[in-house]
């Protein structure tokens, strides 16, 4: 049987937007991959504090902070975080035209007070319609642990800048400052009842599909024996560089059609299913 190398996101793909556990069914399929000689590894947004409560599930490896941060076994092969003077700069604008954003260091992630507020209105006026990155933001900020307040950030290096907008103008300033050297990686709007744009900001200098790359060089491995499973735009890097690239049923129309195979929902075992499907095991 040929070696894969396995790379899921987590937050819509291994587990079900706003919870924090997967589903029995795609932790058993995961073990049993490894069992028969695939890696499997997680291919997140997520910083490293927010990834470690998966970790103990079984996995070779991560893609954290959106691929600013990879580890392969025990070995970090790359570690990239913002220059003080971008993730400083880039706060400033944000905040001086409205725009509530949180800080993504490796072992924190420091948020303003008004993002919950904004998340859950927005929520209230479009019931399901919240997609998995914003769902994965509210759970943080009610669980009151993973999200600390922006007043106690102490200059730790960031990783990654989350933000909440009104309106895409407010977002005007950011991008033509900084657009060429930051990916606005834009998860939703909406744009009735008052209007939400949110995103992430991706440093250039990497992204998933980068950290795929750098494991598979790690390991000797070529980016044909790479399966991806994600389900939203910021997984498109991640499912481009794979030989067989999945979106979950549950997951964005843009990243539908550009994957191979759509697989089932994650709350309809659409990991384990596809494991299934594709020999792994």
């Amino acid at each position: 049987m040929e070696k894969r190398l396995i790379f899921l996101d987590i937050d819509g793909t291994l587990i079900e937007p706003g919870k924090m556990e997967p589903p029995a069914s795609a932790v058993d399929a995961v073990q049993k991959a490894r069992a028969n000689g695939h890696k499997v590894f997680l291919c997140t947004g997520r910083n490293y504090k927010m990834t470690a409560p998966v970790l103990h599930y079984g996995f070779d490896g991560y893609v954290s902070s959106a691929g600013g941060y990879v580890v392969c076994g025990d070995q970090v092969i790359f570690d990239c975080p913002m220059e003080k003077a971008q993730s400083d700069g880039l706060r400033a604008i944000l905040e001086a035209h409205g725009v509530e954003c949180t800080l993504e260091a490796r072992d924190a992630t420091f948020g303003g007070g008004r993002m919950m507020e904004r998340l859950s209105a927005y929520q209230a006026k479009r019931p399901g319609a919240v997609n998995s990155e914003l769902e994965r933001w509210r759970k943080a900020f009610a669980d009151g642990m993973l999200v600390r307040p922006l007043s106690e950030y102490q200059g730790q290096p960031v990783y990654k800048i989350c933000y909440i907008a009104e309106k895409e103008e407010d977002l005007a300033p950011a991008r033509a400052a900084y657009e060429d050297q930051f990916a606005f990686c834009q998860q939703t709007t909406f744009k009735d009842g008052g209007g939400v744009v949110s995103g992430e900001l991706i440093n250039r200098k990497f992204n998933k599909g980068d950290g795929i790359r750098r494991i598979c060089d790690h390991l000797g491995m070529p980016l044909s024996s790479v399966i991806a499973f994600g389900d939203s735009p910021n997984d498109l890097e991640m499912t481009n560089v794979a030989a067989i690239s999945y979106c979950m049923a549950n997951g964005s129309d843009d990243l539908k059609a550009r994957c191979d195979r759509v697989c089932p929902a994650v709350t309809e075992d659409g990991i384990a299913i596809a494991f299934r499907d594709l020999g792994l095991i």
